[in-house]
């Protein structure tokens, strides 16, 4: 009896439970038991991706992973351990550009060719990036971490995931992933009061005429300039674009269909588990409680606030010079979160106008957008690895 009392006593001294209330981490000076914390904070990200929608695809993941790797001896991070192969690719910066090849396979650039002026608002749409890439570094984050942090405004969680693994950031990388895909989630909610905030009624009942057809040359050439004309330029984000436009070519040149659904589906879809998962794995106690995580999730915010503003008055520029021909509205859209910006454009938009109808409009600056943020990640790698 005293044998199975003792090997009671071992199973529980080697259990989890015994572990969950002995790691404590302070956040603002208050004592937090980090791994009942963490697991309660991988309860809410699965309630919010599962339960309100909010970028599912990616949060059960993340949330499932963080889970796990919170639960104490579990091994899952250890030298050997399953998480600790799988962050192996995301070190190396594979999954992203994997996840940017099965964008490419499913955007259709043709409302961006239809109508190329829109490309100038995917610009714009990056101000919040800037912006808050000099705020964070003002706020005493060094300048690599800045730039990870400015990157959210572009509201593309791959980018951001890419740019700051590339920096040699990983401390931050659980907030900064956290913090992207839960403000593209939140596009619904974020964007309507800022859009009306720098737009009248009649702004935004304005109708635009229908874009033209776009060839099917025009498809296919269109991949090819671009990756070369930016690769040209900006070395830096030739990965980025140059996958992107790899899987849109094999969408569109007619003779790869089989690559481009292995593209938009399987391998999509394989590689963002495993991306969840791994981002999910480095959401540890002592990484993610912790005050900067509070100050990436404000700054955030505020970059993609200044991204939506930034589109919307640009747009704002181009409605005066085309003599009221473009809505102001579709420059909200510039942010790289396809096809949700649209979709908010198009819901406003018939609220005030229900003939009106910018769905395909705003798709320019959309797909622009995730341009538009592959750049502008390249260009803050290029300033901030040069010797």
């Amino acid at each position: 009896m005293e044998m199975y009392l003792k090997s009671l006593g071992d199973l529980a001294a080697t259990s989890g439970f015994s572990q969950l209330f002995l790691i404590n981490v302070k956040l603002f000076g208050v004592p937090l038991p980090g791994y009942f914390v963490m697991i309660l904070v991988s309860f809410v990200l699965l309630y919010l991706a599962i339960a309100k929608g909010f970028e599912p695809l990616l949060l059960v993941p993340i949330a499932f992973g963080a889970l796990m790797s919170n639960v104490p001896l579990s091994g899952l991070n250890d030298p050997g351990g399953f998480f600790h192969y799988i962050y192996m690719l995301c070190q190396a910066e594979i999954y992203p550009l994997i996840i940017f090849l099965g964008i490419g396979a499913l955007t259709d650039f043709g409302p961006l060719l239809a109508n190329p002026i829109t490309f100038l608002l995917g610009a714009a749409a990056q101000f919040g990036v800037f912006v808050s890439f000099m705020g964070a570094n003002l706020w005493g984050f060094s300048l690599k971490e800045a730039a990870s942090i400015g990157i959210i405004g572009g509201a593309d969680g791959p980018t951001s995931i890419y740019l700051t693994m590339k920096l040699g950031q990983e401390q931050i990388l659980p907030a900064i992933a956290v913090a992207a895909y839960s403000y593209m989630s939140l596009v619904p909610l974020i964007q309507p009061p800022f859009i009306k905030m720098f737009t009248t009624k009649a702004d935004r009942a304005i109708k635009m005429a229908q874009l033209r057809p776009v060839s099917k040359k025009e498809r296919i050439l269109f991949p090819i300039i671009c990756t070369l004309v930016a690769g040209m330029v900006l070395p830096a984000c030739t990965p980025l674009i140059g996958l992107l436009m790899f899987g849109n070519l094999l969408r569109e040149c007619g003779c790869t269909d089989r690559l481009s659904e292995t593209a938009q589906n399987a391998l999509l879809n394989i590689t963002t588990i495993f991306l969840g998962l791994s981002v999910g794995s480095t959401m540890g106690a002592e990484r993610f409680l912790a005050e900067g995580t509070v100050k990436i999730i404000i700054l955030g915010l505020i970059a993609f606030i200044f991204s939506t503003v930034g589109g919307v008055l640009f747009g704002q520029l181009m409605k005066i010079v085309s003599h009221g021909k473009i809505n102001p509205m579709i420059g909200s859209a510039g942010v790289s979160a396809v096809p949700m910006a649209a979709r908010v454009v198009q819901r406003v938009s018939q609220a005030e106008n229900p003939g009106s109808y910018l769905l395909m409009h705003a798709m320019g600056p959309n797909v622009a957008g995730v341009i538009g943020t592959a750049v502008a990640a390249g260009v803050l790698l290029t300033l901030l690895t040069m010797n």
